[in-house]
């Protein structure tokens, strides 16, 4: 028999909780869950090498280790460091992290257009959260702001280069699940964009997940294109027996009709099981799936306002004790960041 991995013990916020050596702060607050865990714009577990890129996770370390109890002179990347036995960490209890992550937000908002009217990730996008959480009033950048022209990098995808903040996301998912990966980051410094060569049009069998892993509006459905805001949809849970791949994802239903097809994601935003184009754009009928039931949203989303998991939506009267309980964990929430 292999011997047991002893794990190690690390505390967040005052919490304190056991991983495997080797994981990284970011992971260890996850295990906790809850306003503990940092945020994260460009990090994403299911793709090897993702993060260090945005700052968006920055926490201070104030206890190294056991051994070297010595605190990290500076704020670190919680995705990109690693735990160490007996280390203390600050997140929303840090006034030096909180007003850090301030002035990430402010610098990600720099060049990013006010799209929220007529975008379509509004409502399921990271920033609008990250912005409404830790974002200033104003911003204090007089220069011109980089733009560029929309382009078409296939049939069905759409980029606005406007409003990436180059988290390399998508090109993480091309590199790793496709064979064939055409697009990247050109140029250099502020003249940084997500482009392909000579506009070459991306297309394989998994194209359509470049638009799941974007954090942003940057990439867009075409076949969704200003069809529908998503808090006037309702998600459902399906499966269909699919031969390229898993078959599982989320139908969004505005009345009878799909509106559209999207790979199902996880507590954290992040796609559980990636999916084929076949999936996404070929199969928008309800009898081409097996449904399985709603898609549990989270009760802080914007899209949980139509209370479709409910038979019977809760009234919205002062003398509702489940709608009290709710307003005070929202109270104490904001009254802690």
């Amino acid at each position: 028999m292999s011997e047991e991995i002893a794990k190690v013990k690390v505390t967040i916020d005052g919490i304190t909780v056991e991983v495997e050596p080797g994981t990284s702060i970011l992971n260890a607050a996850r295990q906790i869950g809850g306003d503990i865990v940092p945020p994260a714009m460009c990090y994403y577990s299911k793709l090897e090498g993702s993060g260090g890129k945005c700052r968006t996770c920055l926490v201070k370390v104030s206890k190294g280790s056991e051994k070297d109890p010595r605190p990290m002179p500076k704020l670190v990347a919680s995705c990109r460091t690693t735990v160490m036995d007996g280390m203390e960490v600050e997140n929303i209890t840090s006034p030096e992290v909180i007003e850090a992550r301030k002035g990430i937000v402010e610098m990600l908002l720099i060049n990013h257009p006010l799209d929220c009217p007529v975008c379509d990730q509004a409502g399921e996008c990271d920033l609008q959260n990250l912005a409404y959480e830790h974002g200033a009033e104003k911003t204090r950048y007089e220069f011109e702001r980089r733009t560029f022209d929309r382009i078409d990098i296939g049939d069905k995808v759409q980029l606005h280069m406007n409003r990436c903040i180059l988290c390399y996301r998508c090109t993480y998912v091309a590199d790793q699940i496709t064979d064939n990966r055409v697009h990247g980051i050109l140029g250099r410094g502020d003249a940084s964009e997500i482009s392909t060569y000579i506009e070459k049009a991306i297309d394989n069998d998994f194209s359509g997940n470049v638009i799941d892993v974007c954090p942003v509006g940057a990439l867009t459905d075409k076949t969704f294109r200003f069809k529908n805001r998503v808090w006037f949809t309702k998600p459902v849970d399906a499966h269909r027996n699919c031969p390229t791949c898993s078959g599982k994802v989320t139908l969004w239903y505005k009345g009878e009709e799909v509106l559209r097809v999207t790979a199902r994601k996880d507590q954290f935003g992040e796609v559980e099981e990636f999916i084929c184009n076949t999936c996404r754009y070929d199969t928008k009928k309800t009898n081409d799936w097996i449904i399985e039931g709603p898609t549990h949203i989270d009760h802080t989303s914007v899209i949980s306002s139509n209370h479709y998991e409910m038979a019977k939506p809760l009234p919205v009267i002062q003398k509702d004790q489940l709608l009290i309980e709710a307003n005070k964990v929202e109270f104490d929430r904001a009254t802690k960041i």
